[in-house]
């Protein structure tokens, strides 16, 4: 059987999600967990895929991956998360043999902008000229052969606490995209950019660099597809436990934890 697994994890305590030689990443403390608990002998033979691979630092409420496996259905979750720390498993769903979740419907990335006195409507306005299909090859680290053509179905923008929130929303991102575009988006609103520059950055046509904002403060909020997730009741209680403790041990990381468990909540 093929299932897809929905997961959070905290990127503060990884190096990156993709496997990296002699380094703690969440791939990796998948794979291995995997392995111990004998839901998979190795991720090749179990077609192992993951829907995105985000940067070191960032953190994910949504993400999914996709295993054969001949493994219990209800006893895959709670035996992952038994084994792992700083990642916990809440959904899943039987999936077909040449499901490959990187062919998503959209994803969900949300920016926390820390409000040092933005004016919203330049935020606003700047994340506009984002919005559509462009050339995002400045602003992404570029991988060769990749398309850099992408189209941003919406961001929106929105104020809670001390936060500028910033939501995206497209069908496939490529590599540092949201942080860079957050980083103009910032840059514009304050003065240091104009909206012909940004224009200029998307044509595409030159090279520019106008820098990255943090990855601390980036979460892929979901992956979407054209099925819905079970959320296995029975791990649901001990899974909030865990995450309300951390949320208490280190009070300002509160924002990823409380949105871990809106996820959860649905």
């Amino acid at each position: 059987m093929r299932y897809a697994l929905k997961f959070g994890y905290h990127g503060k305590n990884f190096f990156g999600y993709a496997r990296q030689p002699n380094l703690r990443t969440v791939e990796g403390d998948i794979i291995d967990s995997l392995k111990k608990t004998m839901i998979i002998e190795d991720e090749k033979s179990a077609n192992f895929q993951s829907a995105s691979r985000t940067d070191k630092g960032v953190s994910a409420c949504g993400n999914v991956l996709a295993i054969d496996t001949d493994f219990r259905k209800d006893e895959i979750l709670g035996a992952l998360n038994a084994h792992l720390e700083d990642i916990w498993f809440y959904g899943i769903s039987q999936v077909g043999n040449d499901f490959n979740p990187r062919h998503a419907n959209q994803r969900w990335y949300r920016y926390y902008l820390l409000d040092s006195g933005f004016d919203v409507k330049k935020i606003q306005d700047a994340a506009k000229i984002f919005v559509g299909s462009h050339n995002f090859s400045n602003f992404s680290k570029m991988e060769e052969g990749k398309e850099p053509k992408r189209t941003i179905d919406s961001i929106d923008i929105s104020k809670e606490n001390e936060f500028i929130i910033l939501d995206f929303r497209a069908q496939s991102f490529l590599w540092n995209m949201v942080r860079r575009i957050v980083k103009a988006i910032s840059d514009s609103a304050e003065g240091r950019l104009s909206s012909d520059d940004i224009l200029i950055a998307l044509a595409g046509e030159q090279k520019v660099d106008l820098g990255i904002a943090s990855p601390e403060s980036l979460i892929l909020m979901d992956v979407h597809y054209d099925f819905e997730f079970e959320i296995e009741i029975k791990n649901l209680s001990d899974l909030k436990k865990n995450l309300e403790d951390n949320l208490h041990k280190i009070r300002t990381e509160n924002v990823f934890y409380t949105q871990m468990l809106r996820s959860i909540e649905g």
